[in-house]
């Protein structure tokens, strides 16, 4: 069959999840499973992919969908409910109203630093449903507030998770990490200063809603960019994304309280410290517990990811079994940092048990949206079919394939959910193209890592961890069809990044 012909029968379910999502409106939950039956009969007939390998690769799927992804989102979620449960959110946000009161200034702490934080140590959805969360108790939209915590969760995941994605990506291409942290911290420079600025505008509904609050804008991005090039090019993947992030709040909140002072609350009554330590605890002992258990501390997350299960669950060849890290994963840590916060409050065991109970229930569309789109994800890519795309983009681009380097990476991220997972597909190939084109193969595996952040704010599984944050599931398209021009306007400036500037950076 010609390449072509497959190339657009490939693209079958992902245009099929965007019309249904974004045209027909349909539910994640209702959609997502209908494209996984597609996908398996595709993958079958036109790949010939066996029945079994199919029904093994969704399986497997299923399984990475359930841990370690919606047992995050359950715990990030689990976390928000006890701190309504036990008053302290209320807490918060009078210390958040306390520093001001300006949704603008709010969104740059809360959905860009604290954020950006949140991915740097942890990934796997926190940085979206922990913010979105406390922004809709805030009172923002919570539709925005999904929507601006998505379009925030951009730039920082190319270093998420302790570096996670770029590590991984130096490890399977046999190129050093160093080196590779540059070029990806030098490409994501110019996005991670304009974004800021971008959200204050969403949040104003209006250009004109920087005025006023430009510099701030601008110095919540130069504060996380500056330190995040300095240290992927001296320190490598592990730091950047955590050195930009804290530095970035604290900047932000220094400038707010300094110059900002009158857009405080004038209502709000004196926290004590005990009253703001006990509202913050849960939240600094996931700090604390992801912190020491990450690749920082090497012998403690040593011992801990010995702790797991690996079962044979996909069939085919190049399987692998898939491993169940039982508590070095942040679900875990977010579950058992929240229980002990919850005592600490105050909270009984039983209170905080029926809290967690009721929060697996309320996370039900959502599990049968992650778990499909997984499963769907695995089948993709163990096929053939994510591969059968991107050789006719390559092969139809010649010398202007830097140009659509990104959009690579961003289909990647859109079809797995994870800047890592992209980086696997696609990261070789990168590589590769870069050699057969006498570019230099850091720059475009690079273009690759940058391309999938701007993946994540319309991938499917994103989205869905959005909804369920903020409870607007079945809301899916409507949020897709917001994220989706500024996904388009990044990766169109990640590409002419990639194409005109490796000369000037010496690539």
């Amino acid at each position: 069959m010609n390449i072509y012909v497959i190339f657009f029968i490939a693209l079958i379910p992902i245009v099929w999840l965007m019309i249904s999502l974004v045209a027909l409106k349909m539910p994640g939950h209702k959609t997502c499973p209908a494209t996984l039956l597609i996908t398996i009969i595709l993958a079958v007939i036109v790949w010939k992919m066996p029945l079994a390998q199919s029904i093994t690769a969704s399986l497997e799927g299923a399984a990475m969908a359930i841990w370690p992804i919606m047992l995050v989102i359950i715990a990030a979620v689990f976390t928000y409910n006890l701190s309504v449960y036990t008053k302290s959110m209320d807490i918060i946000k009078k210390m958040m109203t306390s520093i001001t009161t300006d949704k603008r200034i709010l969104v740059l702490i809360l959905a860009w630093g604290f954020g950006g934080f949140l991915e740097a140590i942890a990934g796997f959805g926190t940085s979206v449903a922990i913010p979105a969360s406390i922004m809709a108790a805030l009172g923002f939209e919570p539709i925005f507030a999904a929507i601006i915590c998505l379009i925030a969760n951009t730039t920082p995941t190319a270093f998420g998770a302790i570096g996670l994605p770029v590590s991984t990506l130096a490890k399977i291409t046999n190129i050093d990490v160093n080196t590779l942290s540059y070029a990806v911290g030098i490409q994501l420079t110019l996005l991670i200063i304009i974004v800021p600025i971008i959200l204050v505008m969403l949040t104003g509904k209006s250009v004109k809603s920087i005025k006023g609050v430009f510099l701030i804008s601008l110095a919540s991005g130069l504060s996380f960019a500056i330190p995040e090039v300095v240290a992927a090019k001296y320190l490598g993947a592990e730091l950047p994304a955590i050195l930009g992030s804290v530095i970035c709040l604290v900047v932000t909140i220094s400038i707010a309280k300094v110059f900002y002072k009158s857009s405080a609350s004038k209502k709000v009554e004196k926290i004590s410290f005990k009253e703001g330590f006990l509202a913050w605890v849960p939240f600094i002992l996931i700090f604390t517990f992801i912190i020491f258990t990450s690749s920082l501390f090497k012998p403690i997350s040593g011992a801990l990811s010995n702790i797991q299960t690996s079962i044979q669950i996909y069939t085919g060849v190049s399987a692998k079994p898939y491993s169940f890290l039982w508590i070095a994963n942040p679900g875990t840590l977010i579950i058992i940092a929240t229980f002990i916060g919850g005592l600490i409050q105050g909270t009984s065991f039983k209170e905080i048990v029926n809290v967690f109970i009721n929060t697996i229930r309320q996370m039900s569309k959502s599990t049968i949206t992650i778990v499909s789109i997984l499963a769907l994800a695995k089948v993709m890519g163990y096929s053939g079919m994510v591969k059968s795309i991107a050789v006719v983009l390559v092969s139809g681009t010649g010398k202007f394939y830097p140009v659509i380097a990104p959009l690579i990476g961003a289909l990647g991220t859109f079809v797995t959910g994870s800047d890592t997972s992209a980086n696997v597909l696609f990261g070789g190939l990168q590589v590769e193209m870069a050699k057969s084109l006498g570019l230099n193969p850091y720059w475009l595996a690079a273009a690759n890592t940058g391309g999938a952040t701007a993946g994540k704010m319309i991938s499917p599984q994103s989205i869905a961890v959005a909804t369920a944050a903020t409870g607007l599931a079945g809301k899916e398209g409507k949020i897709l069809n917001s994220t989706l021009k500024f996904c388009v306007a990044y990766v169109v400036v990640l590409g002419l990044f990639a194409y005109f500037m490796a000369p000037v950076f010496g690539f």
